[in-house]
C-alpha cells in the first residue's frame, strides 16, 4: 500500500448533451497539473443524472466508456464515472473503473432514488465491487447509496479491512447539502475508512441547484479537502498510506465490529 493521489473533479453538467459534456470533461482533463492515481467524475458525468433512457442510455462499446478508456491510457490513471447503460435485460445507473490498460470493472447503482422515480425505470444491483488501486482496497457508492450504512459497512477479521477508502459520485442537490457532508464524514469514522465524495454543481434540467461540496476525509473523520461551493474545481488531494495505517493499529475499533451476513434481494 502506498500514498493514494486522487483527482476530485467537480463541474457542472449539459441537462441530457452527452456530447458536450465529453468534450467539456476533455477538457478539464487537460487542466489537471497533478499526477493522479485515481480521478473520479460525478454521476452521470455524460448526461447529468437523467432518467430518460431514450435520450441517455448508451452501451458499454457507446462513445462514453470510449472515452473513460481514452482518459485512463491518457493519463496513466484509474477513472471512475457512472453512466445510463442499457442491456437487453435492462438500464443501469453504472458506474465505470476503467484501468490505463482498457480493462474495466462494474458497480451498479444498488439503491435507487424512489423521489425521481429511478426505481420504476432502472434496475438496481446486486453486488459489491471492491477494487485495487496502488495497494488500496476501494469500495465504490453512486449517491443513494450513501444513505444506508448496512450497505456500506467495513469489515475486519485477522488484521485485514474490507477497504480503505468508499467513494462516493452523486447528482447531490443543494437541499439536502448538509445531509451529504453529513454522511460522507460518518461514513469515514464508523468505518475507519478514508472517503471520497464528488459531486456536481449547477442546475439540473428540472431547475435544481446542485451546490458541488465535494469532499475528502481521512480515516478519523477530518476534512481534507472540501471544494467551495458551487465552484468548478479540479483538486488532487493525497491519503497517506503510514497516516491511515498508523490511525488502525492503534484505535483498533474494527476488532470489536459486528458480525453479520448481508442478504441482498435480486
Amino acid at each position: 500500500m502506498q500514498d493514494l493521489r486522487v483527482t476530485l473533479i467537480q463541474a457542472n453538467l449539459f441537462w441530457e448533451e452527452r456530447e458536450k459534456n465529453l468534450g467539456y470533461f476533455d477538457h478539464l482533463f487537460g487542466m489537471m497539473e497533478d499526477q493522479a492515481d485515481l480521478i473520479l467524475l460525478p454521476e452521470m458525468f455524460n448526461t447529468g443524472f437523467s432518467i430518460n433512457p431514450a435520450t441517455c442510455a448508451e452501451t458499454m462499446s457507446g462513445p462514453s466508456v470510449g472515452f473513460l478508456r481514452d482518459k485512463a491510457r491518457e493519463k496513466n490513471a484509474v477513472v471512475m464515472a457512472t453512466l445510463l447503460i442499457g442491456e437487453e435485460d435492462g438500464f443501469f445507473n453504472r458506474l465505470v473503473c476503467m484501468y490505463p490498460d482498457g480493462h474495466f470493472e462494474t458497480y451498479d447503482k444498488r439503491h435507487l432514488f424512489r423521489l425521481s422515480e429511478e426505481y420504476k425505470i432502472f434496475r438496481g444491483g446486486n453486488r459489491k465491487l471492491i477494487a485495487e488501486v496502488c495497494g488500496w482496497k476501494i469500495s465504490p457508492l453512486i449517491c443513494y447509496d450513501l444513505r444506508f450504512p448496512v450497505w456500506n459497512k467495513n469489515t475486519w477479521s485477522e488484521g485485514n479491512y474490507g477497504y480503505d477508502l468508499l467513494v462516493c459520485l452523486a447528482n447531490w442537490p443543494a437541499s439536502r447539502a448538509q445531509v451529504w457532508k453529513a454522511l460522507l464524514v460518518a461514513r469515514a469514522m464508523e468505518n475507519q475508512s478514508c472517503v471520497a465524495g464528488v459531486n456536481r454543481i449547477g442546475n439540473d434540467g428540472h431547475g435544481t441547484w446542485h451546490s458541488g461540496d465535494t469532499m475528502a476525509v481521512d480515516a478519523r473523520g477530518n476534512i481534507m479537502y472540501a471544494a467551495p461551493e458551487g465552484t468548478l474545481e479540479v483538486r488532487t488531494v493525497t491519503y497517506l498510506a503510514a497516516d491511515m495505517k498508523l490511525f488502525r493499529d492503534s484505535f483498533t475499533v474494527g476488532m470489536d465490529w459486528d458480525h453479520f451476513t448481508l442478504h441482498v434481494n435480486k
